[in-house]
């Protein structure tokens, strides 16, 4: 199914991507989602008794703070973005890239899940983790983002 009405009259500037509040709210959706599922995973596989753990946790804004700086996609956000304003730029990009049919909820499951160790138990570690994680699978879809700055 295809949603690029949903963005075509947004300008194909990376800023104009990674800041429209549109798209963040709609990649919020997609991120917990996706995050949720895949630390459920991980976590339900690492269990020694086999227990099923579902999870429904948000990420938190430091994370995706993190894996955006850590991808080195910062110039995508507004000047002086705070943490908030750099978790919104990171669901912008993954809705962006979600809405053009790029990557599917499946495939960033898939993916997330993969960079997921068991050491998300504790909070400290998970925030690290996840953030690489994050950070890996922005950089695997900056291919299909603009590639000018402005």
């Amino acid at each position: 199914m295809v949603y690029d009405f949903l963005i075509e009259d947004l300008p194909r500037t990376q800023k104009a991507i990674g800041t429209d509040k549109g798209l963040a709210k709609i990649g919020d959706t997609i991120v917990n989602l996706t995050y949720s599922v895949a630390k459920s995973i991980c976590l339900t596989k690492n269990q020694f008794n086999h227990r099923i753990i579902r999870t429904g946790q948000k990420v938190s804004k430091k994370i995706l703070s993190e894996a955006l700086k850590k991808a080195e996609m910062k110039n995508y956000a507004r000047n002086r973005a705070d943490a908030h304003d750099l978790a919104d730029t990171v669901e912008a990009i993954l809705a962006y890239v979600w809405i053009n049919n790029n990557i599917t909820i499946k495939e960033m499951i898939k993916f997330l899940e993969s960079h997921l160790s068991e050491n998300i138990v504790h909070r400290v570690d998970e925030i690290e983790i996840a953030a690489n994680a994050f950070a890996k699978l922005l950089n695997l879809i900056k291919k299909d983002l603009p590639k000018e700055k402005i």
